[in-house]
């Protein structure tokens, strides 16, 4: 599979049997090119990725991809499909969250996670994968008896029947979501941007947690997170330097980063989980993090820079939804108190008043994790807070999980819900196709940006023009 790809380069990724060197083959005639990469061994769980540079903005690509042994035996090869970002043309982008939660994995009478499929149909440029991209922490079960009766089953391998813990059971969450054969037909097809939530280590972690869930042996989330990162990481074709993280002052790694998309699109893929304060009421009167001061300050940067019509940031917790973490701590930003900005809320409010301040432009925020989809308008006239500009949040799935209803908002920064729609009970499966949604973006070669929310049955149930403003 491809990922992460711009105007002038891309990032490929494959998994090998045994040790072997990656090697990718791409181009025609005279621009033909070989290019090695980094051995597969079981210290990567035989993955491997290689970052391409030099690609022609715009073009297809289709990269040949093999495993070479130490004797020079290339064995059997694969191919991963792109398309560069385009200098000035059109492109489209879908964008989702939550894979195999709650239960719900891979069911063979259904076609597998059939939901990738109706995104693949649509054959956007690239996906974002808004986090929760595995459920390390819900065992899955062969069947499930569902509220009318039916009957789930799913495919089923030991790594998955228990929380996971140890590097191997991380990795084999990876591995068992990358058996579908919806899942692996698209990323063959469509470049993925990735981000990783909760889920990936365990639900609504932070960092410095100490656990008292009896199923863990090991209590210490900064050790399970640690191992859940690397899991990840190995199973991403996000580059090196992104895979490991970007080391701040403190010494931790960091997994945000910016994709360039041509003239008008610019991609902010965020890490709300790395940089977290611990979960609170959310009430406290001086800012705690959630973005992370460094990571606030590179945004910001990095939105001043910009020279994009659209800049997307895609975040990996939404901004006014209220996410309960128990009775009286939060999981996100929103704290429940409409009022003025307290806690996380003092991080998001600096960021969106220096995104004022700085006359930033086209901003559009999208999200999925809630598992549900929505339209959120934030409008200062509404709010509390109200040094910021209007922004739209867009809000989109579950892909393949437990589907739930949709959730208060906090009127902190005035959203409005111009559109919400979820399950008909809580943990509804992904069987009738109705309550699981992504999110799909176009954008024409004026600039004008149309976004719409769908269901995995393929019904566009919300849309809307932006028009996008000058500078």
């Amino acid at each position: 599979m491809s990922g992460d790809v711009t105007t002038g380069s891309g990032v490929v990724w494959a998994r090998s049997d045994r040790v072997g060197r990656l090697v990718a083959e791409y181009g025609r005639g005279r621009s033909r090119r070989v290019v090695r990469g980094p051995w597969a061994t079981p210290d990567t769980d035989h993955t491997a990725r290689l970052a391409l540079h030099g690609l022609r903005a715009g073009e297809e690509y289709d990269v040949r991809l093999a495993f070479e042994g130490k004797d020079g035996h290339l064995g059997e090869s694969g191919t991963a499909h792109f398309r560069t970002a385009p200098m000035r043309g059109a492109q489209s982008f879908v964008w989702t969250g939550d894979t195999a939660g709650q239960g719900w994995g891979i069911n063979p009478d259904l076609g597998g996670m059939v939901g990738y499929r109706t995104m693949h149909e649509l054959r956007p440029d690239f996906m974002i994968h808004s986090g929760d991209t595995i459920y390390a922490d819900g065992p899955i079960a062969e069947s499930v008896t569902e509220p009318d009766g039916q009957v789930w089953r799913n495919v089923v391998i030991p790594e998955i029947t228990e929380v996971a813990q140890t590097l191997g059971q991380y990795r084999g969450r990876h591995r068992y979501n990358m058996t579908d054969t919806n899942i692996r037909a698209m990323y063959a097809d469509v470049p993925l941007l990735a981000q990783w939530d909760d889920h990936e280590t365990l639900n609504n972690w932070y960092p410095g947690e100490i656990l008292d869930d009896p199923r863990y042996t090991e209590r210490r989330v900064d050790v399970l997170a640690g191992r859940a990162k690397q899991a990840w990481r190995e199973w991403q074709p996000i580059g090196e330097a992104d895979a490991r993280g970007r080391r701040t002052a403190d010494g931790r790694n960091r997994i945000y980063r910016k994709v360039t998309r041509g003239r008008h699109l610019d991609v902010f893929c965020l890490d709300m989980r790395t940089f977290k304060s611990p979960n609170t009421a959310g009430l406290e009167k001086h800012r705690t993090a959630i973005f992370g001061n460094e990571q606030t300050e590179w945004l910001i940067r990095e939105l001043r820079r910009s020279k994009a019509t659209w800049k997307v940031i895609a975040a990996d917790l939404p901004l006014g939804v209220i996410v309960p973490d128990g009775e009286v701590n939060q999981e996100s930003i929103a704290n429940r108190d409409p009022g003025k900005p307290l806690g996380r809320e003092l991080e998001l409010a600096y960021l969106l008043q220096q995104i004022k301040r700085h006359g930033v432009r086209n901003v559009l925020w999208v999200t999925a994790d809630v598992h549900y989809t929505a339209a959120h308008h934030y409008d200062p006239a509404h709010a509390a807070f109200s040094d910021f500009d209007p922004f739209w949040e867009l809000v989109a799935g579950p892909i393949s999980a437990g589907a739930f209803a949709p959730s208060p908002m906090d009127a902190t920064f005035g959203p409005e819900v111009v559109f919400a729609k979820g399950a008909s009970y809580a943990n509804q499966s992904p069987r009738s196709g109705k309550a699981h949604f992504f999110g799909h973006v176009a954008i024409d070669e004026s600039g004008l940006l149309t976004a719409s929310l769908r269901d995995i049955a393929g019904e566009v149930l919300w849309s809307k023009d932006l028009q996008p403003q000058s500078s």
